[in-house]
């Protein structure tokens, strides 16, 4: 099997964005987007779905975080469309229910080829440092139309922001661990219509 990375540089006038993906890998590298809360949710993506990242922003972070974290979720779409290649031999499907103190998501994926994002978390209005809570929702719909994803992603259950926001990442990042993985049984593309990339 080819090395399943890619890297992707994305340069508007609001946000320059350096993004290297390792779908095989431990979480190793360093995400700097210049937005902390947003940087330790990268952190834990990585970890949970075992995927080597490194990401550089600069970011018109003056006007507020939108443009910084959505166009880093539109480039970790593109990154994974690109290191998934055609999608020969993975599993396609990842679920995932992750508890974080009071709070509590759940992940539903489908690497499917259309991009389609249900976001259900209700989180009360206000932000962590500069990352605005509806920020959450921003990234996953980023990343679920670049990476052309079926998503489903819930909060069950939560009182504080910080631990429903962090559960949201780590139940994507569990489903998505467990939907690129390899399939040993599987020698092709898992669908009938023979293809997985639109």
């Amino acid at each position: 099997m080819s090395e399943r990375r890619a890297e992707i540089s994305r340069r508007t006038a609001e946000t320059d964005v350096t993004l290297a993906l390792g779908l095989d890998g431990s979480g190793q590298g360093t995400r700097v987007t210049g937005v902390g809360f947003f940087d330790h949710m990268l952190d834990l993506l990585a970890r949970h779905a075992r995927l080597d990242l490194e990401v550089q922003v600069t970011g018109d972070l003056q006007t507020g975080a939108h443009h910084t974290v959505e166009d880093t979720g539109i480039v970790l779409g593109q990154a994974l469309d690109r290191a998934l290649a055609d999608r020969r031999g993975i599993y396609r499907y990842g679920h995932a229910v992750v508890p974080m103190d009071e709070a509590r998501a759940s992940c539903t994926l489908d690497i499917s080829g259309r991009p389609y994002c249900a976001f259900h978390a209700i989180l009360p209005p206000g932000g962590i440092g500069n990352f605005d809570h509806d920020l959450a929702e921003e990234f996953f719909r980023a990343v679920a139309g670049s990476a052309k994803l079926t998503l489903h992603l819930q909060a069950e259950a939560g009182t504080n922001a910080h631990h429903i926001i962090e559960a949201l990442f780590k139940a994507f990042a569990r489903a998505l661990r467990a939907a690129i993985a390899i399939d040993p049984t599987e020698p092709g593309v898992p669908s009938t219509k023979g293809t997985l990339t639109g």
